[in-house]
């Protein structure tokens, strides 16, 4: 036996209300946007949506810079008070200081590309939630 549903005659229905079997999504957040239609910039600044994305790009930036700047500089405090240490010869003419300069360089690399990924993977989708909060698309 097969039951037939006829179309909801009630006019709350045509207009796309509330009918049999519908699975309401919650409204989105409101835009925060002023009264011209222009992000506000005080209220994305006090989202969580924003602090969240200033969290995880702290977590990323200020351990790499740290890192980095006393590489850098144990490396410029080696080459001025440990001549001898850095002067060590490795292989034929190449010595430490020659190879800790050359580092330098692999690690400014290794950091940039640390950086996209990390950006590409977790900042990227938090950028995303920031926007969707001052556009009406929301995908």
């Amino acid at each position: 036996m097969t039951k037939a549903i006829l179309p909801p005659t009630d006019s709350r229905h045509a207009r796309g209300g509330r009918g049999f079997a519908t699975f309401d999504e919650p409204p989105p957040p409101p835009l925060l946007v002023d009264e011209t239609g222009e992000p506000d910039f005080v209220a994305l600044r006090d989202s969580a949506d924003f602090q969240e994305l200033r969290r995880r790009t702290m977590i990323f930036v200020v351990p790499a810079t740290c890192g980095f700047l006393l590489w850098y500089l144990g490396y410029v405090s080696l080459s001025a008070w440990a001549p001898d240490f850095m002067g060590t010869p490795v292989l034929g003419v190449i010595n430490v200081g020659l190879l800790f300069g050359l580092l330098q360089f692999v690690t400014t690399i290794a950091l940039t590309l640390a950086y996209a990924r990390y950006a590409r993977r977790r900042l990227d989708p938090q950028v995303a939630a920031v926007r969707s909060l001052t556009t009406e698309d929301r995908a």
